[in-house]
């Protein structure tokens, strides 16, 4: 985020009435907090979904635990630590075997695809969705009064004068978010302090312009049509005798006369690039075929709009930082193609400290290769390469993990990887959290009794609401409304989002 030009803008639902589980086929017993993103930073989504939110499409759901029939915590795993297990070099050796012979396995797929959020386990049902949205102000008109707002530096000075003194950030806290102040995001250093030392020294912006070509060039030639697989690197003496990776195994050496081509392309959804307008079509027809195949969708149901909505539109801004990863961070579509055409399609999202998977769909023709789960190892690889250029890019974050629905308990075998407490927001190992799920559905992993949500509501008053085009904390606001009967919903989704976040995203008030 450049300046003070980008914001994220959200309007609350709550989250009163149950709906349909797609895991348990509980027809009211699925309960979560909803809100509309219009647009949205991604450290702001960062921080959101280091307190359990996860988004689909543009509408950023969060799970009342200890309510909902199938409680869903928020799972990441260590990709510098990941180790692959037997079976996960059992999928890539069968991969390996598909792409060198031409033999397509028999058999089901034995492995699971991630979240089917747009599905029938999203978190709303689709014509509630999209009523919802339709209620909401159309997004340019929001940006325009933002952009025309007089008075928001007024406001977030109301908000930071009213601040406690020798009050200690609770973005300080370093064990719910790994690091939450980036340089996408972290402030200029105050006047007469000097060079701010976390920062790299100043460069003439013509020669930050030409690098970032160079390195978009590179990054389109490298991620956008090269196959690790087709075009791998030999490995040396030295690599035959230690442990292999898996990095080794994607890059397995293939005989000259193989059977097919595999190339793995990264393209950006969201603004959408050429490259994702021009394979848009092949791939929503790979997506239909998956929704009726796999999900049992009629062949009307899974529409180019909903397609849209829900895979390729996002709030998340398309954001470049000197140390952040070639590609930018945002919102992308990592694309499978075989032989010419596509066969899988990875949604993922690229933030701060990880890579957050988001959606994953394929050609049921090639259901019995694992794609689900060989295109997970080929994520978690993708972030290791992301965490080259980006230090703290160093999780992959893999949705939800339900351990009430044994069909998605596979995520846990991505290891090492954490569970987030629902309560205190704290990481901690998955091998720690699951004898507590064995026995109760709904846990509270973090032992400590005194333990609490470092960045719990303190103030209402200091939340940001953008109203009639202005944006004011929220005791402005309620002052201008003569005692606004809303405080109990503005009390709730600040209490949600974490103060932090209410004192940056602005939240509407018609």
């Amino acid at each position: 985020m450049a300046g003070n030009k980008s914001y994220t803008i959200v309007e609350y639902f709550g989250g009163d009435d149950g709906y349909r589980c797609g895991y348990c086929k509980n027809e009211k017993g699925n309960f979560s907090h909803g809100m509309w993103s219009h647009t949205m930073t991604v450290q702001d989504y960062q921080d959101l979904i280091d307190r359990g939110w996860r988004r689909s499409g543009k509408y950023v759901y969060k799970p009342i635990m200890n309510k909902t029939c199938c409680p869903q915590y928020t799972i990441r795993c260590h990709v510098l630590k990941f180790q692959p297990s037997k079976s996960h070099k059992k999928i890539l050796k069968k991969m390996s075997k598909f792409i060198s012979k031409g033999e397509l396995p028999t058999g089901q797929d034995d492995g699971e695809p991630m979240d089917s959020v747009c599905g029938e386990e999203g978190p709303r049902e689709l014509s509630k969705v999209c009523h919802a949205e339709m209620k909401c102000v159309a997004i340019t008109d929001i940006q325009k009064e933002v952009a025309e707002c007089p008075t928001i530096t007024e406001a977030q000075k109301e908000v930071a004068d009213a601040a406690p003194t020798g009050s200690e950030s609770s973005r300080k806290d370093p064990v719910s978010v790994p690091d939450g102040r980036t340089t996408v995001t972290a402030p200029k250093p105050g006047a007469g302090m000097g060079a701010d030392p976390s920062r790299p020294p100043c460069r003439k912006a013509k020669d930050l312009r030409k690098e970032r070509r160079l390195q978009k060039e590179q990054m389109r030639q490298h991620a956008d049509g090269v196959s690790s697989i087709v075009s791998p690197t030999p490995p040396t003496p030295t690599q035959t005798n230690q442990t292999k990776t898996l990095e080794d195994f994607i890059n397995e050496s293939l005989p000259d006369n193989f059977s097919h081509c595999l190339e793995v392309r990264l393209v950006r959804s969201s603004p959408p690039s050429p490259q994702f307008k021009a394979s848009f079509d092949a791939s929503y027809q790979v997506y239909k075929l998956y929704q009726m195949a796999i999900h049992k969708d009629p062949p009307d149901k899974p529409s180019e709009c909903q397609f849209r909505r829900f895979l390729c539109d996002s709030p998340l801004e398309a954001e470049y930082s000197p140390d952040g990863p070639e590609v930018g961070y945002g919102s992308f579509h990592q694309q499978y193609w075989l032989d010419g055409r596509i066969v899988a399609v990875g949604v993922i999202d690229i933030l701060p400290t990880c890579v957050s998977s988001v959606y994953l769909y394929y050609h049921p023709e090639f259901a019995s290769l694992s794609l689900g789960s060989y295109s997970a190892l080929r994520e978690i690889a993708f972030t290791r390469q992301m965490q080259k250029q980006s230090p703290k890019l160093s999780y992959y974050y893999l949705g939800f993990y339900i351990h009430s629905c044994p069909k998605m308990r596979y995520k846990g075998q991505y290891r090492p990887s954490d569970l987030l407490c629902p309560e205190t927001y704290v990481w901690l190992p998955i091998e720690r959290c699951l004898p507590q799920l064995e026995n109760s559905r709904y846990a509270r992993f973090n032992q400590d009794p005194d333990a609490g949500d470092a960045r719990v509501l303190k103030d209402v008053n200091r939340a940001l609401v953008l109203y009639r085009r202005a944006v004011m904390p929220y005791a402005a606001y309620s002052r201008k409304r003569k005692g606004s009967s809303d405080e109990t919903e503005v009390q709730q989704y600040a209490s949600l989002v974490g103060q932090d976040c209410a004192e940056r995203i602005l939240l509407y008030r018609a």
